[in-house]
């Protein structure tokens, strides 16, 4: 049973609650705006434009003074339902009246530079309102129809004022809905009008946690609590977006199949890490489309220059230019682009300018991947045919919007690419030293510790240490300048490094201290390695002004014992070299 629908007058379509629209002839966009009576707490839904609010502002009246409001919800910032608060402004008189919204939309809402009611955001008041006796949830539905809508829930008798959601387009909708036809009217506005099936879904799944018995929209017909759940449940199977998928084409289910390839290939970005699966995925949905044996990317890196993704290169990435057919349309801006494509968001080249691997291919469609906002084609794609394709304007169009989420797969990829390289340069930074370039005493800790657990099971896993000091190395600071000590300090590290093996690990301890581990070694050859390292560095001549200097290191090594503390061996290793600098320095001795 519905209330009467005599339009001119306000209507209470449940407890306190009223329908205060009203309707524009030939006006298929319909707004409504509701008021929940509820003494000096009441509250105005959505309350409309100039073309709408003096109708309104008389329906008010018929129930309470417009100095009972308090608050005045607006669901978004579109100007069907916020044009009038300027005016609002003037008229209201109660100094704690104010208007509430999301904070994306209050950022826009700003503008309309109300002098006395503030912008509250909802997220502020803990996604409720306390009316006195009489509770508002408010629900977030985030992207239906723009980021911060939000919709809003009378505990009290259950009434959901859902904003765009649940809202028809028609003519002739009447106020009330009476049968599952209304669903029609809704269909059409959420097709054109909600931006995907996923997003419909988050939302609706968020109403369901709350026990609604009428929907109040803003446009259309009010849904009574016979149709709640059917009216839900056909949402939730609803293609949404589909205008978006051509400028011509009105088959609905062309344009499903269109609005289903897209959200799968969204859906591949998101549950696929690896760049090849979203490759081969992306190509088996172009298929039933296209002529289409494979996809390459090219994309230029930070450093200018480009990599390339394709099926020869298992999508690991070389860097290589693109074929030359289109080589100069890599990173150029969008006009640029244009240009050299006689206008064409595409490109066609022939195929033996693209021809790859053992395939035949006849010619390939070149797409830019424009990156945001530069609107430089840092990215292209070139999808090889094997026979030429009819590209309607429909099909050109689809490519258009393939190619946001192209671009979203290779700039992802890169950005991957790019923080693996930061991380292991950040992890060799943290084990390297920075002026020598060998391991630092903190990663010498870590990777000892594995190697000594080893040599503890294995006896023939042999770790020798030997620890090497420059002699006279303040002399040659003082001398030369500190300058001058790094680049000994340096060039004893190379040497260090030139002759050691990669199973080796050479360590900077610091100042003019080195260790060396030698690992799987007889003593004998351990100790050849020692010396060996000592005769080159006292052979090298260093550039003026130290080319008369001759520059030696003594050395002491120690052969670690089964389940011996390293630091027990190092320790041996330096008493060693104590005794090498004691013997006239320039020479290594064994720890007994």
């Amino acid at each position: 049973m519905t209330p009467s629908t005599d339009l001119q007058h306000a209507l209470e379509i449940a407890p306190h609650i009223w329908w205060v629209g009203h309707r524009l002839p030939g006006d298929p966009f319909q707004c409504h705006a509701y008021l929940l009576e509820w003494g000096e707490q009441s509250v105005l839904f959505d309350p409309g434009s100039p073309l709408t609010f003096p109708e309104t502002l008389r329906k008010i009246q018929e129930v309470i003074p417009l100095s009972r409001i308090r608050y005045f919800v607006c669901h978004h910032q579109d100007p069907d339902i916020t044009a009038i608060l300027p005016h609002l402004d003037e008229l209201v008189s109660r100094p704690d009246a104010m208007v509430l919204s999301h904070w994306r939309a209050n950022t826009l809402l700003k503008h309309l530079g109300l002098k006395k009611m503030p912008l509250v955001c909802v997220e502020q008041q803990g996604w409720q309102l306390d009316l006195g006796g009489r509770r508002l949830r408010f629900i977030f539905t985030p992207y239906l129809h723009f980021p911060g809508a939000f919709c809003s829930f009378d505990e009290h008798t259950g009434t959901l004022f859902s904003s765009d959601l649940f809202g028809g387009l028609s003519h002739d909708s009447p106020l009330f809905a009476q049968d599952e036809g209304c669903f029609a009217a809704i269909q059409t506005f959420h097709e054109h009008y909600m931006p995907s099936r996923d997003i419909l879904s988050h939302g609706l799944a968020a109403m369901e946690q709350w026990p609604i018995r009428l929907i109040a929209p803003q446009h259309g017909s009010i849904i009574p609590e016979p149709l709640v759940a059917f009216v839900i449940n056909r949402l939730k199977e609803l293609d949404c977006g589909l205008f978006l998928m051509t400028h011509t084409h009105s088959d609905y289910r062309r344009l499903s199949h269109l609005n289903r390839l897209l959200r799968e290939m969204i859906q591949t970005l998101v549950l696929h890490r690896d760049f090849s699966e979203v490759a081969e995925r992306i190509l088996e949905l172009a298929k039933p489309l296209l002529p289409i044996v494979g996809l390459d990317f090219y994309t230029l890196m930070e450093s200018g220059a480009p990599l390339c993704l394709a099926p020869e290169n298992g999508f690991r990435g070389v860097r290589t230019p693109p074929p030359p057919a289109c080589a100069a349309l890599l990173g150029s801006d969008r006009q640029a682009w244009l240009n050299q494509c006689a206008g064409n968001a595409y490109q066609l080249i022939p195929g033996d300018g693209i021809t790859q691997g053992e395939e035949s291919v006849v010619q390939g469609l070149v797409l830019p991947l424009f990156s945001f906002p530069t609107e430089q084609a840092r990215s292209l794609v070139i999808l090889r045919l094997t026979e030429p394709a009819l590209l309607s304007e429909e099909l050109l169009h689809l490519l258009e919007q393939l190619s946001l989420p192209l671009a979203v797969a290779v700039e992802r990829e890169s950005l991957l690419r790019m923080m693996d390289a930061e991380r292991q340069s950040a992890y060799e930074r943290s084990i390297r030293d920075a002026l020598t370039g060998l391991y630092t005493r903190h990663y010498m800790q870590e990777a000892m510790g594995r190697l000594c657990q080893i040599h503890n099971r294995d006896a023939n896993a042999t770790i020798a240490v030997a620890a090497f000091d420059v002699d006279h190395f303040k002399v040659i600071n003082d001398t030369y300048g500190h300058a001058m000590g790094d680049a000994v300090l340096h060039q004893v590290a190379r040497l260090l490094m030139d002759n050691s093996r990669s199973m080796d690990l050479p360590v900077r301890l610091g100042g003019e201290e080195f260790l060396l581990f030698i690992m799987g070694t007889p003593q004998e050859a351990a100790l050849a390695i020692a010396e060996r390292i000592r005769q080159q560095v006292s052979l090298w001549v260093f550039a003026e002004p130290m080319h008369h200097h001759t520059v030696t290191i003594s050395a002491g090594v120690a052969f670690r014992q089964p389940h011996e503390p390293i630091e027990q061996a190092m320790e041996r290793a330096d008493q060693a070299l104590y005794r090498a600098k004691r013997g006239g320095r320039n020479r290594v001795i064994i720890s007994h």
